[in-house]
């Protein structure tokens, strides 16, 4: 993922990196339990339908991304900084493809019709997982740009990586009928976990909480008002077609 050290040297720096790991680690966590039934444990716990090769790679390129976030997590926490430099070339590989991964399921899905929200026309719906994956590149562009600056590359990564949360959550049991403000609730939720660990360790919050929480929010705030206007649905047919 970064190409630079996840930390720098802090009062306390020990224990800052473990907001790092844990919150890699309760990522993985939700994507395994909202997934578990349809994509982990499918032919385990049974009644899912079959996946497709498409849904089959996406899914082992987002389940990479998360299991290689905590990899470099914990290469930081345990001071090999140099692996982390070279593990992170990978990880700009993977993010391309979870980028693109994602953007052609997603256009794949609206061009055959399909919708997992009954009542909510495909090319509508088409809104939510293209603004997860300008959400996350822009979140990791960012990170990237500035990884000779650590305070800002380490949260920024971390940010783009929850952000892509709302999918799992959205398949929680017990999060399934809540509807997209609930989704976003949850994953916010999660998010400023982190960044209130995060200010109580450094006695203030970073600006790149601040400026990152602010684009999620809008991000996920104004996609739906979007996906009513005209001007999204020409932008999706023209993605579509």
């Amino acid at each position: 993922m970064a190409s630079t050290p996840l930390d720098v040297p802090l009062t306390g720096a020990r224990t800052e990196r473990r907001v790092y790991t844990w919150a890699a680690a309760i990522a993985l966590l939700v994507m395994f339990a909202g997934f578990a039934p349809t994509y982990y444990l499918k032919h385990v716990l049974g009644g899912a339908p079959e996946l497709d090769g498409m849904r089959m790679v996406h899914g082992a390129v987002m389940t990479t991304w998360f299991a290689l976030f905590l990899v470099q997590a914990r290469l930081v926490a345990m001071g090999r900084t140099d692996l982390h430099r070279t593990v992170g070339t990978a990880g700009i590989v993977v993010a391309a493809a979870v980028v693109g991964m994602g953007m052609s399921l997603a256009i794949a899905a609206a061009r055959n019709g399909a919708s997992p929200v009954p009542g909510i026309p495909p090319l509508v719906f088409l809104i939510m997982p293209v603004a997860e994956m300008f959400m996350f590149t822009m979140l990791f562009s960012s990170a990237i740009a500035l990884r000779r600056r650590s305070p800002w590359h380490k949260r920024l990564m971390l940010l783009a990586t929850l952000a892509m949360l709302t999918p799992a959550v959205a398949r929680l049991p017990f999060l399934r009928d809540g509807g997209p403000p609930a989704f976003f609730a949850f994953t916010d939720v999660i998010i400023l976990g982190c960044i209130a660990f995060d200010t109580a360790r450094n006695r203030r919050v970073h600006p790149a909480f601040i400026a990152g929480l602010i684009f999620i929010i809008v991000a996920q705030l104004g996609r739906l008002p979007l996906s009513q206007t005209g001007a999204w649905m020409s932008f999706a047919k023209w993605l579509v077609g």
